[in-house]
């Protein structure tokens, strides 16, 4: 065979191998995505809402705005026992806030809602199926224990009148986990922080803290403040606003890799509704919240007044509750005298 008709055969040879490792390399990208996609969903638990509560839920007044429970949960089951080694069992609603975000999402409003506030519960079905008749005067945060996520859901539907959309749970793991995902949060205290019953020490001033110091701080109770439940709150709300802000910072949203890795940090740990129980589903939301400004989100407790007969215990303030369960329902501006809580912590 002659040199050139050698070439052109050489020349096809190569073309073919090259052809093969491109298409090797496709559809290993292929893999390895849908790999990452399978990894993420798999992580998301959920629950059906709808069969859960039943039929015994508010009517949606408004058809764009939103209303999302968000549910922080003290589980010590798995990897959140060596983040607290506290002698308890179960699981309860360490923190909850009923976000609103009104028709055009450009802002946000979010309510805590005191754990240690006396409520009405409504009779509901526990995680093996039976049913717990409604109860009165039992403190909102054993609702998580006794009954699970949608109990808790259908509790503040019932005492608020607003329809919860979504409802987001992360655990302790699930929270160090993002906040290390993202290098840590900044946090500006205008006093110190004691470090009382083994919380954290902090003197007055900024501090960069990482997901285990964060859990700390989000819970201290007894080293800052009036030691109150009511004054965790505000250490709460002003880490969620730091938070919310550094994801803002990083561009968390547009940044492919560092999205997956706060992804994979905050998926690890999570529940949700099952509208919101896929990555499709969750970036679709997170999309459509872009335009929410960490900067002008409204930070709101819920007001109660200390209970006549358990002063350790609160109960829901009227009618300023009422004011603030309207405004909301209905997409409205808070008026300032539905903030107006009798006891402030």
């Amino acid at each position: 065979m002659t040199e050139k008709h050698a070439r052109p055969k050489r020349r096809r040879r190569v073309l073919r191998i090259t052809l093969l490792l491109v298409a090797v390399l496709i559809l290993g990208t292929a893999g390895a995505g849908w790999w990452a996609y399978s990894h993420l969903n798999s992580n998301i638990d959920s629950v059906d809402l709808d069969q859960a509560i039943g039929d015994n839920r508010p009517k949606k007044v408004v058809a764009n705005a939103q209303n999302i429970l968000v549910l922080g949960s003290d589980s010590r089951a798995g990897a959140n026992a060596d983040l607290d080694h506290g002698d308890v069992s179960g699981a309860r609603s360490d923190t909850a806030m009923l976000v609103h975000i009104p028709e055009g999402r450009s802002k946000a409003t979010a309510v805590s809602i005191p754990r240690d506030t006396l409520i009405t519960r409504p009779e509901c079905k526990d995680g093996k199926g039976k049913t717990l008749p409604s109860a009165k005067r039992v403190m909102f945060n054993s609702v998580y224990s006794l009954a699970g996520p949608a109990c808790v859901v259908n509790t503040v539907e019932q005492m608020s009148g607003v329809r919860v959309d979504h409802f987001v749970e992360v655990d302790f793991a699930g929270f160090k986990g993002l906040v290390d995902a993202l290098g840590g949060v900044t946090v500006t205290l205008d006093k110190p922080m004691s470090g009382a019953k083994g919380g954290l020490k902090l003197d007055a001033g900024s501090h960069r803290l990482n997901g285990t110091d964060s859990l700390k701080f989000v819970r201290t109770r007894y080293g800052y403040g009036d030691g109150s439940d009511l004054g965790r709150i505000g250490l709460q709300q002003q880490f969620m606003m730091a938070m919310l802000s550094e994801i803002k910072k990083q561009d968390a949203l547009g940044n492919p890799a560092r999205l997956y890795k706060l992804a994979d940090a905050g998926t690890k740990s999570l529940t949700t509704d099952s509208d919101l129980a896929s990555l499709t589903a969750l970036s679709d939301f997170a999309q459509s919240m872009k335009g929410v400004d960490p900067d002008t989100m409204e930070t709101i407790m819920l007001p109660v007044a200390y209970d006549k007969v358990d002063p350790n215990r609160v109960i829901v303030a009227e009618p300023q509750a009422t004011q603030l369960w309207e405004a909301l329902r209905t997409d409205q501006k808070v008026p300032a005298s539905a903030k107006n809580s009798p006891a402030k912590g």
